[in-house]
């Protein structure tokens, strides 16, 4: 009993670090100003949940550890609906409204076989099908490629790191 609540502390030490780092990340203002990501709550959404795609791709030896991160990842939704105004009786319809698209664009992510693919599955959610942002679509897709391996070879254990930054 006691190792398995210390085997939990330990999963949602590391999800909060882990939350941590890609929240940090994906609020880098080159985001927005260099690579026009709307500064919206849509962009910011967007981008936290690209940032958790990749740090979710590699959790998936540790699904313990991958919940941990989802629930980090939705009680953080819940903190900034809360910080907008939003009433208990409406939480619930928003927080399932966000699961859908965090899901929807999770799904996208993972079915993206190739990088034209990804590249297209980032346009249509960071970007909404804008036609002049498709190069931009193009970079994010380069750059999710580069955390994605860095972070294939990294020991989440130790440090959370997601790589260089700005994309390139």
């Amino acid at each position: 009993m006691l190792k398995s609540r210390q085997r939990s502390t330990t999963c949602r030490t590391l999800a909060r670090h882990l939350h941590a780092a890609l929240v940090t990340r994906a609020r880098k203002p080159d985001f927005f100003r260099g690579f026009h990501v709307a500064d919206t709550m849509d962009g910011r959404f967007d981008l936290v949940a690209l940032h958790g795609w990749l740090v979710l791709e590699r959790l998936e030896s540790r699904p313990d550890v991958a919940q941990a991160l989802i629930d980090e990842i939705f009680e953080g939704f819940e903190e900034a609906l809360r910080q907008l105004g939003t009433g208990d009786m409406g939480m619930n319809r928003r927080l399932k409204t966000m699961a859908n698209a965090f899901y929807g664009r999770l799904q996208a992510y993972r079915g993206s076989s190739s990088f034209e693919d990804l590249a297209e599955a980032i346009w249509r959610n960071l970007y909404r099908g804008s036609e002049n942002r498709r190069a931009e679509a193009v970079t994010m897709a380069t750059y999710a490629q580069s955390v994605r391996s860095h972070l294939a070879s990294s020991d989440l254990n130790q440090k959370v790191d997601l790589g260089s930054f700005p994309p390139k």
